[in-house]
């Protein structure tokens, strides 16, 4: 099959047969529809954050079962599914807390060992699976546990957004803040996940919904799926414009870039008692520094793994909530692009004037 592979950190995606392998008793062999192109996979691919190559990037898709292990029950060939980087093994503290992105056990239980054919291969050795999926290729061999099954009536495209970015940022509202009807947000970062999170403000009921973004095009799609008010970074202090249009800060801020000055700057926005959710992945090493006085005032900041998804039970609801018009994904696909274009589209990703290219397989 065609996959699109990283061999070298930093570097650029090689398009190259890969092989995959047959599934195991508790795998699933699905057919990539659709995947997205997320800022997570930009960050391996330029090294903030590391990781073993040669490697089959990818992990915002959906697709239909093609093939199921001998011990899955869950899932039959035709069914239509998202995959989810937040595989589990369902009998850990976590999971069995209700906090199955937590899972403790999802780099052992829900891979093949040292002494197993791995999943991937590229030029006769392994090829390593990216966060347990590796959708930027045209099939995709999982555990069972990284997979959801969804309506039919869904397109495949909408539905690979949900897989990561829109789940990302909706539960970040809905699950790790659990933002109330009448409070105030502001989101600072309106690509994918930004989006999605002004959208599951909106959908909480929150009273005002701040956009915030240094691009004007990005600010105008965020008013189209929710965004209240809109605020340009580029044209003065963020902070302070947030501070004064609300009368003294939020209840709530989303950061949904990743960087330290935008993650200080959602702690910044807050008021008295006000909460700040970093959804974005801040490089490893780089420190984050608040004003401890302000921890006096009950401010807090807090990180969000995945938008603290119960995946097998939020993805489904989302799925009902794009068709039914609730949640807005066509205005979040920028563009569909072929696998071969996808360095083309994580260029366009870098100039941070899209929201999301989609790689259609079909």
């Amino acid at each position: 099959m065609k996959a699109a592979v990283l061999r070298t950190i930093p570097g650029d995606l090689e398009i190259t047969q890969v092989e995959v392998g047959e599934p195991g008793p508790r795998e699933v062999l699905v057919k990539t529809a659709a995947a997205g192109l997320c800022h997570s996979d930009l960050h391996f691919m330029e090294g903030s954050y590391p990781y073993p190559t040669p490697t089959v990037l990818g992990h915002e898709s959906a697709g239909v079962v093609e093939a199921v292990g001998s011990s899955v029950t869950e899932f039959a060939p035709g069914d239509h599914v998202i995959s989810c980087l937040s595989v589990f093994c369902g009998h850990c503290s976590y999971c069995t807390e209700g906090r199955p992105s937590l899972c403790a056990n999802k780099g052992v239980e829900t891979v093949r060992g040292m002494d197993e054919t791995p999943r991937l291969t590229v030029d006769g050795e392994i090829a390593h699976q990216f966060l347990n999926l590796s959708s930027f290729a045209e099939k995709m061999l999982v555990h069972e546990n990284a997979l959801v099954k969804i309506r039919k009536d869904m397109p495949l495209d909408k539905a690979a957004l949900i897989g990561c970015g829109v789940m990302t940022g909706v539960g970040a509202v809905f699950r790790t803040a659990k933002v109330q009807p009448g409070e105030t947000v502001a989101v600072i970062g309106c690509g994918g996940v930004g989006l999605a999170a002004i959208q599951g403000a909106r959908i909480a009921g929150a009273g005002r919904i701040i956009a915030v973004d240094m691009v004007e095009s990005k600010l105008e799609i965020a008013r189209q799926v929710g965004a209240t008010d809109t605020v340009n970074g580029s044209e003065g202090d963020a902070v302070a414009a947030v501070v004064e249009m609300t009368g003294g800060g939020v209840h709530h801020a989303f950061e949904a870039i990743g960087l330290k000055v935008t993650a200080e700057q959602a702690f910044g926005m807050l008021r008295t008692g006000g909460t700040a959710t970093v959804i974005g992945m801040i490089p490893i090493g780089v420190k984050v520094e608040v004003d401890g006085f302000q921890f006096l005032m009950e401010k807090k900041i807090q990180g969000s793994n995945m938008g603290s998804n119960q995946f097998r039970t939020d993805m489904p609801r989302l799925v009902d909530m794009y068709l039914d018009g609730r949640l807005m994904l066509d205005e979040m696909v920028s563009a569909h692009i072929q696998l071969e274009d996808i360095n083309e589209g994580f260029d366009q990703m870098k100039t941070g004037s899209i929201a999301r290219n989609v790689i259609m397989f079909d």
